[in-house]
């Protein structure tokens, strides 16, 4: 997301761990967004915390505002097209979708400032931007959806629930990770990720008789 028609010298491209500076600025904006909250970060800030001029920071990114669009669009395209690779895996469709609901609570908590700036910050984005990056996530949760479907049909999971409802409840807790998950208490991601995928798949299994 270059801004253009900017006539700034070009910046260092990478820090001494070897992160392009793009991604160092985005990793930065996004803990700041997180704990300070999007409109009270300058991008003075930003640029002070990165060791860059403001020109490096625009020779990337034309405002805050672009940098707040791409946290999104990093967070859910690394999000979907993991999501695609599972559903489009060789395993039953019961495996896929275990996998597919812890995948995205690991994923959520391994990006956790990218997450929170998502959830508190969304409604700062302008109406056109905020419209598309609804629509990538809608994108994702239909696809999640759609292994849902799919097991029921098959019979794996029980077809009186409705699998729009089921998404939107599991996505519910998903969205509520950040305000009480401690990363130094007694689960790890990859545990809260089963404990989550077991909820779903325990609610939408066929009752006896059925």
């Amino acid at each position: 997301m270059a801004a253009r028609g900017r006539t700034h010298a070009a910046p260092v491209e990478s820090d001494g761990d070897g992160a392009p500076l793009p991604q160092r600025l985005l990793r930065i904006a996004s803990r700041m967004f997180a704990e300070r909250g999007f409109e009270s970060t300058s991008v003075q800030e930003i640029v002070a915390a990165a060791g860059v001029t403001k020109g490096a920071m625009y020779h990337y990114y034309a405002s805050k505002d672009d940098l707040l669009v791409e946290i999104y669009h990093r967070m859910l395209a690394m999000q979907t097209e993991r999501l695609n690779t599972i559903a489009d895996g060789a395993e039953p469709v019961l495996d896929r979708l275990r996998e597919a609901a812890a995948d995205v609570v690991v994923t959520t908590l391994g990006n956790i400032d990218d997450a929170v700036v998502y959830f508190r910050s969304m409604h700062l984005l302008a109406p056109d931007k905020r419209a598309e990056i609804r629509a990538e996530r809608r994108r994702y949760h239909e696809r999640f959806r759609s292994l849902i479907e799919q097991g029921q049909r098959e019979g794996g999971l029980r077809a009186d629930v409705s699998a729009d409802i089921a998404t939107h409840n599991f996505f519910g807790g998903v969205h509520h990770l950040n305000s009480w998950y401690q990363p130094a208490g007694p689960m790890s991601p990859r545990e809260v990720g089963e404990a989550f995928a077991d909820l779903l798949l325990h609610g939408l299994a066929p009752t006896p008789g059925s």
